[in-house]
């Protein structure tokens, strides 16, 4: 009753996004699992309790920094049950998160993604092709997420300004500039889609080969597909090529705060992790060309 009463919260009030959503349930619904075995509720349980589930969870080898998440889920749950006067205070506020190991994110470099991209002979000729093609550019091109880009619409394309009107986490909007490649590339497959005729008639602009609206699993596949033919890192997923598009523009000087606007990020400690690839880099290259390194 609670968990529904907190999700229609999320969604309605703080306009959370389906997959965050469906995060939280999974969460929340694990933890109710681990009070049933105690015989508790999530109105009687306390902050020893809570404990006692962080020690399962670890002893169950599961990741801090996926433990962390799941306790970040709990302290917003209790808050709600809080603010709903079902609680006097939040039991999470006594409980002390797992110290997460700091993993940097997985990137591919800019040469290998440029062969990829300038090849004539990787992408098929057809639709298909041009599609996958855009898929690629679309995510290394301008930093989306995946959401993002199953949820563009051709009126969110701004010819003349050059830009792409993506919505963001709980339906932020922003503005991206895109160059004159990605957007003759753009445009170029709107018109093969129009050719195809296809009888499934999606609002949105990535489509499958039958043309219904893409889907998570599909990009997921299609950019595996395609990031495996240059690297042999373990993540080949969109946001590697999110990752790659930061790396890319720090290293080339861009601006932090620019960066941090372009990846839609809220604050700017999520866009600093960034700058730990840089300095490798910088490492890299100092122990590469200095006599003393």
């Amino acid at each position: 009753m609670f968990l529904e009463q907190f999700l229609k919260y999320l969604q309605y009030e703080k306009r959370y996004s389906k997959h965050t959503l469906i995060a939280y349930k999974n969460d929340l619904s694990q933890y109710q699992l681990f009070l049933d075995t105690l015989e508790q509720t999530a109105l009687t349980a306390n902050h020893h309790t809570i404990r006692s589930w962080i020690v399962s969870l670890m002893d169950e080898n599961i990741d801090a920094r996926s433990i962390n998440r799941k306790i970040s889920t709990l302290r917003s749950f209790y808050k709600f049950l809080v603010k709903e006067k079902l609680l006097e205070e939040n039991p999470v506020s006594k409980v002390q998160t797992p110290k997460a190991a700091k993993k940097l994110p997985s990137f591919i470099p800019d040469e290998k993604l440029n062969s990829l991209l300038d090849s004539d002979e990787v992408f098929e000729s057809g639709f298909s092709g041009l599609r996958d093609k855009l898929v690629i550019e679309l995510l290394f091109g301008t930093g989306i997420r995946l959401s993002e880009l199953l949820s563009i619409k051709e009126s969110d394309i701004h010819t003349q300004e050059k830009t792409l009107k993506v919505l963001g986490k709980r339906n932020k909007e922003r503005i991206i500039p895109i160059n004159h490649t990605l957007l003759d590339l753009m445009l170029t497959y709107n018109v093969e889609k129009n050719i195809q005729a296809f009888t499934n008639n999606s609002e949105f602009f990535i489509v499958t080969n039958s043309g219904s609206s893409a889907y998570p699993n599909f990009i997921y596949r299609l950019v595996q597909k395609y990031l495996s033919k240059i690297s042999t890192q373990e993540k080949k997923s969109p946001h590697v090529l999110r990752h790659s598009f930061a790396t890319s523009l720090l290293n080339k000087g861009a601006d932090i705060n620019a960066i941090k606007d372009l990846l839609g990020h809220a604050n700017l400690a999520a866009t600093q992790v960034y700058t730990h690839n840089s300095i490798e880099r910088l490492k890299s290259i100092y122990k590469q060309a200095h006599p003393k390194a």
